[in-house]
């Protein structure tokens, strides 16, 4: 699946998802039936209505094999942004033990964080091109001006050491959303999904061969069913790609103003 396709709104998308699948159980149905004359007729009422069941409960386990992928990508895109929201206002709120300078350009290099995160992270993310190689300068500066502080009480001793760890915190989590940005499904799981279902639908089509309306009535559910099934998965493949995906909100909420910015 081309990217321009997980980008379309998913009324378009879904336009296209149906439309694809309407139009293959077109061609099966015209196939079968312009087969089912003289002996292929009686070759086709051979096929027992008995292999229908397997065949469904095949293309049930594909989609449920392919939908966990899904499901458990975007949760855990979702529990890493989550993740690196929460230790940058953590960071935000233990500055405040470090009044003046320090605290400010703590807060600036949150800020600016947040701010290359949503401006130029995300795009890369929904592009698949992001990746590790690419160091957030502002945490990596964070971190090193908080390693070099000298704490004058013990209060500011834990602070520096909560501000080290929830750095680490932010950082990690980073490295977990550009990890799963780069996930989707494969296009063997695509493939065996579309076979599985024109499978299905051929057997549907041989074994109503005789009654062209129930072949036609029986299809159209069948399809419609593939067609959501695909819609749903396709929508969700890539976290971070196409209009249900996992945004930057977040982080943005960090700071208020650079959220105030970003509408």
């Amino acid at each position: 699946m081309d990217d321009w396709l997980h980008n379309l709104p998913v009324v378009w998308m879904a336009l296209a998802v149906f439309g694809v699948i309407y139009l293959i159980t077109a061609v099966i149905y015209a196939g079968v039936m312009g087969l089912t004359t003289g002996e292929r007729a009686r070759d086709f009422k051979a096929v027992s209505p008995g292999m229908l069941p397997p065949l469904g409960i095949l293309f049930a386990l594909f989609i449920a094999f392919t939908a966990s992928q899904v499901w458990n990508d975007t949760d855990r895109a979702t529990t890493a942004v989550i993740r690196e929201a929460s230790a940058l206002r953590a960071i935000t709120i233990l500055a405040a033990n470090f009044p003046g300078e320090p605290e400010e350009h703590l807060r600036r290099l949150i800020r600016r964080h947040v701010e290359e995160a949503a401006a130029q992270e995300w795009p890369m993310m929904a592009r698949h091109s992001a990746t590790l190689t690419i160091v957030p300068q502002p945490l990596s500066e964070a971190m090193r001006m908080t390693l070099a502080l000298t704490p004058k009480n013990q209060g500011q001793e834990i602070a520096q050491r909560e501000i080290a760890t929830a750095l680490e915190n932010a950082l990690d989590a980073r490295r977990q959303r550009i990890i799963v940005s780069l996930s989707r499904v494969n296009l063997t799981k695509w493939s065996c999904l579309l076979v599985q279902a024109i499978c299905m639908l051929i057997a549907i089509a041989m074994v109503h061969s005789d009654n062209r309306r129930a072949v036609a009535i029986a299809m159209g559910l069948f399809a419609s069913g593939v067609a959501v099934s695909v819609l749903l998965i396709l929508a969700h493949d890539r976290p971070f790609t196409g209009e249900i995906s996992v945004g930057p909100a977040p982080l943005l909420q960090v700071v208020p103003e650079t959220a105030a910015n970003q509408k």
